[in-house]
């Protein structure tokens, strides 16, 4: 696959699970053998423990929109730079709704094989974000 081709699969990962809120598809974006290598607190591994965690994620944002602001890609990796914003309407890293708006901005890196997400990196501003939801320092993540 070509750069390009990498870019807008990884860009459908985006479009498909954020945008239009369609957890059940990562079953298909994901390898079999999926490994995330950044798993938040507690989250299981592999694909199920990925859609357990968009899945809250959603679920405590339901606004959620996602900028893409850069990527990058070379070999069989895409580079991301993310922004999320959303309101905090569910609970959330073990926080009850606020209904303060938020904004997050995400590093991650994936590398594909065959088409598909195979291996995840990913470094959010956490502290940031909870910090907007007026969490007490040390609090969530």
């Amino acid at each position: 696959m070509t750069v390009d081709e990498l870019k807008k699969i990884n860009e459908h990962f985006y479009d498909e699970v954020f945008r239009r809120r369609n957890i059940d598809a990562i079953d298909d974006l994901l390898t079999d053998d999926f490994v995330e290598h950044a798993p938040a607190p507690g989250q299981s591994p592999g694909r199920e423990g990925v859609k357990e965690f968009i899945g809250q994620v959603l679920a405590a944002f339901p606004d959620l929109d996602l900028e893409i602001e850069r990527v990058i890609a070379e070999g069989d990796t895409v580079a991301a730079t993310l922004r999320f914003t959303g309101t905090h309407q569910g609970e959330f890293a073990g926080l009850p709704a606020t209904g303060r708006r938020a904004t997050v901005t995400m590093t991650e890196m994936t590398r594909f094989r065959d088409g598909r997400c195979a291996e995840h990196w990913g470094v959010a501003d956490m502290a940031g974000l909870m910090a907007q939801l007026g969490a007490p320092p040390g609090g969530g993540f």
